[in-house]
C-alpha cells in the first residue's frame, strides 16, 4: 500500500548525482507525523524540489554546452531541476486541502530528461489506500 509523503521527504532523479529532500512549505497543511503532508501541487524548483548535485542529462543545455567544450567527453554541471507539471498520479483517493496528495509510488518528470522518485517518504505510518 502507497506511504503518503511528508515534508522532508528523501528523492532522487534518474540523472542526478546526489539526493534531495522534499521542501513541504506549512501553509494550509495538514500534519502527518508532525510534518507537512505534500501534494502532487509541491513541485515547484528550488522551492520543493532541490538540486540533485550535478546532472548528467545531455538534454540538459549546460550539460550539453559543457560537453561540447570537452570534445563529446560528457560533462556533468550542478543541477536546477525544472518540473514545470504536478506529481502524477497521486494519491487520488485523498484529499489534502483541496489537491490530492502525494504518495510514494507518484514520479516528477524534469524538463530535461530526469525522473524524480521518492526513496523515502519521510513517514512510515500514514498509508494511502
Amino acid at each position: 500500500m502507497p506511504i503518503q509523503v511528508v515534508n522532508t521527504a528523501l528523492l532522487k532523479c534518474t540523472f542526478g548525482m546526489a539526493p534531495s529532500s522534499l521542501t513541504v512549505l506549512p501553509v494550509k497543511r495538514v500534519n502527518v507525523a508532525n510534518q507537512p503532508s505534500a501534494t502532487i501541487m509541491d513541485h515547484k524548483p528550488m522551492v520543493n524540489i532541490k538540486p540533485f548535485g550535478n546532472c548528467m542529462c545531455p538534454a540538459n543545455p549546460t550539460v550539453a554546452s559543457a560537453t561540447a567544450a570537452a570534445m563529446g567527453v560528457l560533462t556533468p554541471m550542478p543541477c536546477v531541476p525544472n518540473t514545470p507539471a504536478p506529481w502524477a498520479p497521486g494519491g487520488i483517493t485523498v484529499n489534502n486541502t483541496n489537491e490530492v496528495t502525494l504518495d510514494d509510488p507518484s514520479i516528477l518528470n524534469c524538463v530535461y530528461g530526469g525522473v524524480i522518485t521518492v526513496a523515502f517518504p519521510g513517514q512510515t505510518q500514514t498509508f494511502v489506500p
